[in-house]
Order: C-alpha cells, then structure tokens, then sequence
C-alpha cells in the first residue's frame, strides 16, 4: 500500500505522505518537536532566514555629545555644535536601513527616566540635516527631546542609544 493508505495502515504517517509547507506550528502537540528534528532555518518560512539575522550596530552618545561606547563604525559630525541635535554618520548609507534612538534609562543619580527622541537618515528631500557635512546618505540625525518636545538646555542633555538595523558593515 502507499499514500494515504499506507498511512492509515501501518499507524503512522511520514515524509512520504506530508506535502511540504503543510504542517503549522498549531498542529504540534506541546513539548513533542525536539531539537534534533529541527533544521537551521526551518522555521521562519521562505522569507526569512534565521541564520542570516543580526542583532543591530548602536552608539551610545554621552550628555557632552559625545560617543561613549559602540559596535563600530560610528563617528559624530556634528553634535550639539550648531543646534539641539546630534549627527551621526553610521559608515555606511542607511537610507535603506532601520534607525531608530531612545534615551538611556539607568539608575544613576544623573539618570534621565523619560524623553524623547526623534531620528532619520539625512539625504531625503523631506529632512533637512543643515550643519555643514551633514546632507549625506550615511549620516542620520538624533533629536533628543524632553517628554514636552522641548530640547533639552546645555546643562541638562541625556544619553542616549542609536541603532542602524539591516547594516552592511558587520
């Protein structure tokens, strides 16, 4: 027998009998799929393949503007020099890439709990990075903001995060 009888006939089904892409993750009974039969990129369907998935570059910039720490890559163009905002060139062009910032929260007594920040690649028509050697497809700015969208004064800037997703520069 083969098929769908051979199946049924001998108590179990195989490979032989599955179409492939057919099985989801809800047909499987709880704690009954263990490693070994697991492949490398075998879960994440034809789009995505976990093997090729990185954990983003970041820079961490002081409340000086200033780079404190980072993956690599990263030099400051302009931070605090000309206005309120910080920008940075990634290295690499990263108007195809993911950029995102946030403030860095820690407990400190200079700590800052809340803020805001706002981020883009420069180079597109609709931002204007206005220092000199800022309007350049691998630079982005930083607008670290207080909670009410004001810029914070000189003496009382916060540290914050910028990541670059989907970066070339491994």
């Amino acid at each position: 027998m083969g098929g769908v009888s051979y199946g049924v006939a001998s108590g179990s089904i195989d490979s032989r009998e599955i179409k492939d892409g057919s099985i989801r993750n809800k047909d499987f009974k709880a704690g009954t799929l263990r490693g070994r039969e697991a492949k490398p990129d075998s879960f994440g369907g034809k789009a995505i393949k976990e093997s090729t998935l990185e954990a983003p570059r970041w820079v961490l910039v002081n409340a000086e503007g200033q780079i404190e720490k980072q993956t690599g890559g990263f030099t400051l163009v302009n931070c605090y020099q000309d206005n309120a905002n910080c920008y940075i060139n990634a290295g690499e062009n990263v108007t195809n890439n993911g950029v995102f910032a946030e403030i860095n929260a820690s407990n400190t007594p200079a700590a800052r709990l809340n803020g805001e920040t706002g981020i883009s690649p420069c180079g597109f028509t609709t931002v204007n990075c206005a220092p000199a050697n800022t309007e350049d497809p691998n630079v982005f700015v930083v607008a670290p903001r207080n909670s009410d969208g004001t810029a914070p004064a000189a003496g009382s800037r916060f540290r914050f995060y910028a990541y670059v997703t989907g970066s070339e520069n491994k």
